[in-house]
């Protein structure tokens, strides 16, 4: 029976032949350069952590080595700002330590650009590279921080995969990037969430994989519980017009979300000309790093943007408005991740959401009666402890 090695696909459906050898259609689009064996040094590894973990994350961090060490996988079920990143390192340095070959995977390259310098940071004496389309010129590293896709070039490599963002498109519900994670694999998968579904959870469970919870963040502040505004036409953009006056006014920065790119191109044109500085990124935007890196100096108050900027970044004082949350593309997890930008930052755990829409909706509720829980959990705790 014919495997794909890059995918592992063995379906027959998905098997094609030419000039009688056997090739997989499956994931035929996925052409490059394969490596082959590679093992860091081990010894010794420096993992410089500029500040401390809370208890929580002690727990998680311990909890997550002794899994990797018995050869479990592990699903950390974390909201949003409970620094979940930092939950990981502790696994990364044993599995360096004894030449293990690591991955850190994430759906999306904006979030590999992102998390680059910070894993270079905290393993400054470890050869840390990023994998990305585009982006392909060296593939060989002690921690490979990549997009999912990129997996293909990894047959039976990784000791230790960590997947952060499950949940997030073109990863979720994608059966050829699952299937190359785990063809990628020949150890143990982390798995990260701020919004696992009822079906990731339950596939965990049933596999006797651990999954573990976090719902504090690391500050120990509670979440921003959103705030619905119902406007109609052109009101929506009065309040929305008022409200960035407000925060410029306190000099707050904005990210103003956009279910999609014509909407948030006709939210730009209408509102910029009243309220300066500001700019918009999205997907089809060739600039849009230079101008996230502009918006995090100070040189923009506010960005319209669509899901681009829903993960993956971090800015101090951040507030959020939704424009049109009612719209179809937002599920109650788009819209708790969305949420979650807000109050990231130790010493600016504070922020409003406001949700822009004609009505209120499923996934609204839900977002909101969510967050509202999580925060319960960690008050309970509070006056337990």
């Amino acid at each position: 029976m014919f495997t794909c090695q890059k995918c592992g696909n063995t379906n027959p459906r998905y098997i094609g032949y030419r000039n009688g050898q056997p090739y997989c259609r499956f994931c035929i689009s996925m052409r490059g350069e394969s490596v082959s064996e590679y093992r860091p040094r081990g010894g010794s590894v420096v993992m410089d952590i500029k500040y401390p973990l809370s208890n929580e994350q002690k727990y998680i961090s311990k909890k997550v080595k002794e899994n990797y060490q018995k050869g479990i996988d592990t699903l950390i079920d974390a909201v949003c700002g409970a620094g979940k990143t930092e939950l990981i390192y502790e696994v990364i340095a044993d599995a360096l330590s004894n030449q293990k070959t690591v991955a850190f995977a994430v759906p999306r390259r904006d979030v590999v650009i992102e998390l680059l310098p910070r894993i270079k940071a905290v393993f400054p004496s470890n050869r840390v590279i990023s994998v990305y389309g585009g982006h392909t010129s060296s593939l060989k590293g002690d921690i490979v921080v990549l997009t999912t896709h990129q997996l293909y070039r990894y047959p039976h490599f990784f000791d230790l995969i960590i997947l952060d963002e499950i949940d997030a498109f073109p990863f979720k519900d994608n059966d050829l990037l699952i299937a190359m994670l785990h063809n990628a694999s020949r150890g143990t998968i982390v798995m990260m969430s701020a919004t696992p579904s009822d079906e990731i959870i339950s596939e965990f469970s049933r596999q006797n994989h651990d999954i573990l919870h976090l719902n504090t963040r690391f500050h120990r502040h509670p979440l921003p519980v959103p705030k619905l505004m119902i406007r109609y036409g052109i009101s929506k953009y009065f309040s929305l017009v008022k409200k960035l006056i407000e925060y410029q006014k306190e000099n707050k920065p904005v990210f103003i979300f956009c279910p999609t790119i014509s909407i948030a191109e006709k939210v730009f044109d209408t509102i910029h000309k009243i309220v300066k500085n500001g700019n918009i990124v999205h997907s089809k935007k060739n600039d849009r790093a230079e101008v996230i890196d502009d918006f995090k100096n100070g040189k923009y108050l506010y960005l319209v943007t669509t899901a681009v900027l829903e993960r993956g970044v971090t800015i101090k004082n951040l507030q959020v408005i939704i424009f049109e949350a009612d719209h179809q593309i937002y599920d109650e997890h788009a819209l708790i991740q969305i949420s979650g930008r807000v109050g990231r930052k130790f010493d600016a755990p504070e922020g409003e959401v406001i949700f822009l829409a004609d009505k209120n909706t499923t996934a609204i509720t839900r977002c909101i009666d969510t967050i509202k829980h999580k925060n319960q959990s960690l008050q309970n705790m509070f006056q337990t402890n």
